[in-house]
């Protein structure tokens, strides 16, 4: 039998654990309440803060210190692999300020997508990448504290345990698809390619795009790290550029490590290789006020790549996959690699473009399996798509 696991410092937030648990267990759903304060609280808990800290890899004793911060770490630690050593995990439901936060969260990231997560967080309303990551948590900003019931934290817990308890009473209906899941990145303005090559794949393949906005490039990296992806078409790599030159959606130094690690068949390309991102306007670094922008909306901000970037990033490219041992074909559009790329539209830049191109040739040490190939299209040209289907079936068919 599947339970809702509920997990909180029961030292200091008791009575909301508590609360949350009775909902739960009212809509039919089990529960267990595990507790991750480390100053007490065990007498509420079905599963005391001493038992978690025996999983930690390191003994309890790594748990229980004086010091606040390295406690939240360890127990952090701890957590995670009590919760994947449990085979009756139907949901997890987790409640916390900074520090309760920052403990649950990476256990939640653990599970397997699908498993019905949800983190209730004084930190929901701001930047949650931490706590999220590459997973699918759910979180919910409490309004109030967590500390106290209250005519706010009530709707708002109540909510969040009946939320918990509908993923778990309610599962979504099983599909059986025998098609080979095969992963793809994409961004608005490399659309029109990757929806035309998935119109021409997704017969055989069951295509999973990823938004290129540095979470979908972490998550695709797991997955296929994981080795739940028989086949890649990471046609917009530009989570790099905002790595590289200081954006707001990098996917982190591993982007790409996953294809090294796993030798899966690797149809890359320069999609949106001309754009760093930001926020709004106010959020664009002062060092950058010279440069060329795009306003995509009020809430985001593209900056166009110079030489020198360009350069940098081609470089860096050529160098991860260079580490890569399996099928791999990388695509240069010659003639623009996004939609703002193109001749008569705001980022057109060939010594950009020449630049990255030029970074790309000289770094990439081509082999019969690893190979750079120009095509004398725009990214979102119909030849470019044909393109990329016909060298992802010809690696795969091998």
């Amino acid at each position: 039998m599947s339970k809702a696991y509920v997990i909180g410092t029961c030292d200091t937030k008791a009575p909301e654990l508590c609360f949350v648990r009775d909902l739960i267990r009212a809509t039919g759903v089990e529960t267990i309440l595990v507790n991750v304060g480390t100053k007490g609280g065990e007498e509420v808990a079905d599963v005391p803060a001493s038992e978690v800290a025996m999983c930690h890899p390191d003994g309890p004793a790594s748990v229980f210190v004086n010091d606040r911060g390295q406690a939240v770490v360890e127990m952090s630690r701890a957590l995670q692999a009590f919760i994947l050593e449990q085979a009756d995990v139907g949901g997890v439901i987790g409640l916390g300020g900074s520090g309760g936060s920052g403990i649950i969260a990476p256990a939640l990231q653990a599970l397997p997508i699908g498993v019905p997560k949800v983190l209730v967080s004084t930190l929901a309303s701001g930047d949650v990448s931490t706590y999220v990551g590459p997973s699918d948590v759910n979180m919910f900003h409490p309004v109030t504290d967590v500390s106290g019931l209250n005519r706010v934290s009530r709707k708002v817990l109540g909510n969040a345990a009946h939320a918990i308890a509908g993923m778990m009473n309610w599962q979504p209906p099983v599909v059986i698809d025998t098609r080979p899941p095969i992963a793809l990145s994409m961004f608005g303005v490399t659309t029109p390619a990757v929806q035309a090559i998935t119109a021409t794949l997704q017969e055989d393949y069951d295509c999973l795009v990823f938004h290129a906005t540095g979470s979908g490039g972490r998550s695709m990296e797991q997955l296929i790290s994981q080795g739940d992806i028989s086949g890649v078409l990471d046609i917009t790599t530009t989570e790099i550029c905002d790595l590289l030159v200081g954006g707001v959606l990098s996917a982190g130094e591993e982007r790409m490590d996953s294809i090294a690690q796993t030798s899966v068949p690797y149809v890359g390309s320069c999609g949106a290789l001309d754009m760093v991102n930001f926020w709004s306007p106010e959020s664009v670094p002062d060092r950058f006020s010279d440069r060329l922008f795009y306003y995509h909306n009020a809430q985001v901000t593209l900056m166009r790549t110079t030489e020198a970037e360009s350069a940098q990033i081609g470089e860096w490219i050529g160098q991860k996959l260079n580490a890569c041992n399996g099928p791999v074909r990388f695509l240069v559009p010659l003639k623009g690699v996004s939609a703002l790329d193109a001749e008569g539209v705001p980022f057109w830049d060939p010594k950009a473009n020449a630049a990255l191109f030029t970074a790309l040739e000289d770094t990439v040490q081509q082999t019969e399996n690893r190979q750079l190939i120009k095509l004398d299209h725009h990214i979102n040209d119909p030849e470019f798509a044909a393109a990329a289907v016909a060298h992802f079936q010809e690696i795969t068919a091998a």
